[in-house]
């Protein structure tokens, strides 16, 4: 027998992996999904049920952030699992996946372990730790990668590095058969990259800032593409910018090869112009493309070349930022925006909701092999109510996030998480004023 029993009612349930796009009921029983759909209470909400009327409000998975940079351990001053988890779980994020580019580097048995014992203690979001793919993230040495999968690595990465020498992605790759082991590539090859600081192009030349070519992102995927024919190893490339890499991938996967892609809010909302002014909060890797490469990045989800979006959040202080351009860190915050950008994809874009929802729940899901990112009964009970209408300003001095490096400060956004749910728990309500 169920200990509790919670019924979400009259909402718009949305589940990508399934389709279902209807008015309908949730019920969640203890830390699962019980029953979805119209017609699971035709007389009414169970005994002893407590009940939600959502009032058309969107019932979806709890969004899964694949790509998250926390500081924890190392550089807690920029962000804790405790308030990466507040600001997850206010933008609607259940699942937190983080990058092993920690100090010391998440790259053994025994970090993995931390990172897993932290997180539960201070978060009440799921927080899943990528491991190092090399040693120290020195592109050399493969770590350990069944060990660390036993211990609850859920993918392999050198996070903001790439894996350049090709002999070592080749054997990371084979390596990683024999586990199932998702290998995630930083697609930019390091030696045209090097010193740039935003893309290439006449307004890089007008601003005398050095640029980052687009073929140094497509000359790295096609090479590892090339890898992944030669192993049979599945791979990820974790943010795509430029239309030439996109156009790579999806022949990739016409061949039938084990190859998906991500990006994330700022590549299909801003563009380079974003830089003009010097403006430092704009600065990213890889960096913001041509307004062709924006829009090619909006078709590339659009027609399911990019599997996942993420938020490449990447907390950085003041100090970081507020220097000249070329000094300044690189990186983005974006836990607490991730869902309104992608929801400006299906009111702005036309691009169908659910595909954006797939790109954030059951495809990282498939990637990672999680069980929750779906609306099915007996996966666990995570899930985001949002208000898809709901107008609002981002105003990074409330993020709970403790950095507050966003591009996005003092824009509208429209919808936003007004409740997120994780294992059947209600762990954030917004106050709704309709």
């Amino acid at each position: 027998m169920a200990r509790h029993r919670i019924a979400y009612m009259n909402g718009r349930v949305l589940d990508p992996l399934t389709g279902r796009d209807e008015k309908g009921h949730v019920l969640i029983e203890d830390d699962r999904i019980a029953a979805v759909g119209p017609d699971i209470f035709p007389k009414g909400a169970p005994d002893r049920t407590e009940v939600v009327d959502v009032d058309g409000l969107c019932i979806a998975p709890g969004l899964i952030d694949m790509h998250a940079v926390i500081g924890e351990p190392g550089s807690e001053h920029k962000e804790s699992f405790e308030s990466a988890a507040a600001a997850a779980r206010a933008g609607g994020v259940t699942t937190l996946c983080t990058m092993p580019n920690t100090d010391p580097v998440i790259d053994n048995v025994a970090l993995v372990e931390y990172v897993l014992r932290r997180a539960n203690e201070g978060s009440d979001v799921h927080i899943r730790p990528l491991a190092a793919a090399t040693q120290g993230l020195e592109g050399n040495q493969l770590t350990e990668f069944g060990l660390l999968k036993a211990a609850g690595a859920v993918a392999f990465t050198d996070g903001d590095r790439a894996i350049a020498n090709a002999n070592v992605l080749r054997r990371a790759l084979s390596y990683a058969t024999a586990f199932d082991a998702l290998i995630v590539q930083h697609a930019e090859e390091p030696s045209l990259a090097s010193g740039g600081v935003m893309n290439a192009g006449a307004l890089a030349t007008r601003l005398g800032l050095s640029g980052i070519p687009t073929a140094a992102e497509t000359i790295m995927v096609e090479r590892d593409i090339r890898l992944v024919e030669m192993t049979d190893g599945r791979y990820h490339a974790a943010h795509l910018t430029t239309a030439e890499s996109l156009d790579a991938v999806r022949r990739a996967k016409g061949r039938g090869l084990h190859v998906s892609c991500g990006t994330a809010p700022h590549y299909f909302t801003l563009n380079e112009n974003e830089v003009n002014g010097y403006r430092t909060f704009a600065k990213v890797s890889p960096p913001l493309r041509s307004e062709d490469d924006r829009k090619a990045v909006v078709d590339a989800i659009r027609d399911g070349t990019i599997d996942v979006i993420s938020s490449a959040h990447t907390p950085e202080d003041p100090e970081a930022k507020r220097q000249t351009f070329e000094q300044a860190a690189f990186g983005v915050v974006g836990l607490e925006t991730m869902l309104a950008l992608g929801l400006q994809l299906h009111m702005s874009e036309d691009v169908p909701l659910l595909t954006v929802l797939a790109c954030m729940t059951c495809n990282p899901a498939r990637l990672l092999g999680l069980e929750s990112g779906a609306l099915e009964p007996g996966r666990p009970a995570d899930l985001v109510i949002f208000d898809p209408d709901a107008p609002w300003i981002v105003d990074s001095k409330k993020f709970r996030s403790k950095s507050k490096n966003s591009p996005f400060d003092e824009r509208p956004l429209q919808g936003h998480a007004v409740r997120t749910v994780v294992d059947g728990h209600t762990v954030f309500v917004r106050r709704v004023e309709r």
